[in-house]
């Protein structure tokens, strides 16, 4: 896999701030999100990339280890063990400017970041391999993706087929999922090295929201339209679900704002088979318009009969 300068991919320098990095993930994320650009392989790509940035320099501690090591981030606390052990057989690193433990790597004079890989090719890899007999062994890089789906895709566990790093990987969401959330395909990161283990494959999903329901957890929120006569003498409606129509008994005299629940038509609960939250039905009682004349003598009537 070919190594991606974080900062180039966010259009930042090395000195940006926290907020800085937050601000340009927001402003490119927007501008090459596949809901936005759904045929356009490189935007996709991009966005893939964006977020793999993000992940990597929002995370202090993460973005310290690349900021030193590069495109070997990952693998750095490793490589500055197996020195420490080197420098504790050997008598320091006499090779390599008299290092006597690896404290030095991030500052000494002629020793960039650019040759970091050259010298852990050369103490893993290379000579230095070969003289203890055996190579190293490290785990793979893992990898990020993001899958975009709407609040109707997470209703049923379903399967769809990824392409990651030109492989096609065919995985199974579970119903329920929410935005936001990460889940791991174990070993369909990149290949180890020397022999080590493969990294993991971390997906993203990105659950649109729906412009008719609000979803909070398990449960969802709608506003529904009754109108006048409904909420005082009371009858039956009709109210969309995300599984379709259902009818609705309304009581008489209710009030605008009355909510109502209807069990478990809400969203499925992530890995619990027949468990649904709830539907929250807020009722917008509607006056009624264009009266008239014999309607507009009924409303007064009524209102005298009230007083």
């Amino acid at each position: 896999m070919a190594f991606i300068d974080y900062y180039k991919v966010l259009e930042l320098d090395k000195n940006a701030s926290e907020k800085d990095i937050k601000n340009a993930y927001r402003k490119l994320a927007r501008k090459y999100h596949p809901d936005l650009n759904p045929n356009d392989e490189d935007a996709h790509k991009k966005f893939q990339q964006l977020n793999e940035a993000n992940e990597v320099l929002s995370d202090p501690e993460k973005r310290k280890k690349y900021d030193k090591y590069g495109e070997n981030w990952q693998h750095g606390e490793a490589y500055e063990q197996q020195a420490r052990q080197q420098a504790g057989a050997q008598g320091g690193f006499g090779g390599y400017g008299g290092f006597t433990g690896a404290e030095g790597f991030g500052s000494a004079e002629g020793f960039g970041s650019d040759d970091f890989s050259d010298f852990f090719q050369s103490m893993f890899g290379g000579a230095g391999g070969a003289r203890s007999g055996r190579q190293a062994k490290y785990r793979g890089q893992d990898y990020n993706a993001s899958l975009s789906l709407n609040l109707q895709d997470v209703l049923e566990t379903h399967k769809q087929t990824l392409t990651v790093n030109g492989k096609n990987i065919r995985i199974t969401i579970p119903a329920g999922i929410e935005n936001g959330q990460t889940i791991k395909i174990a070993g369909h990161g990149a290949p180890g090295v020397n022999g080590g283990p493969a990294g993991d494959l971390y997906i993203q999903f990105n659950v649109a929201p729906d412009t008719n329901f609000k979803r909070d957890g398990n449960n969802l929120y709608t506003t529904l339209k009754l109108d006048l006569y409904t909420a005082v003498l009371g009858g039956e409606i009709t109210a969309d679900t995300l599984n379709g129509k259902v009818k609705v008994k309304v009581k008489p005299e209710t009030q605008n704002g009355t909510k109502v629940k209807l069990k478990g038509k809400g969203m499925p609960v992530y890995k619990k088979e027949n468990e649904f939250g709830d539907l929250y039905l807020t009722y917008d009682i509607q006056t009624p318009t264009n009266l008239t004349e014999k309607q507009k003598q009924l409303f007064e009537e009524l209102a005298k009969s009230s007083t």
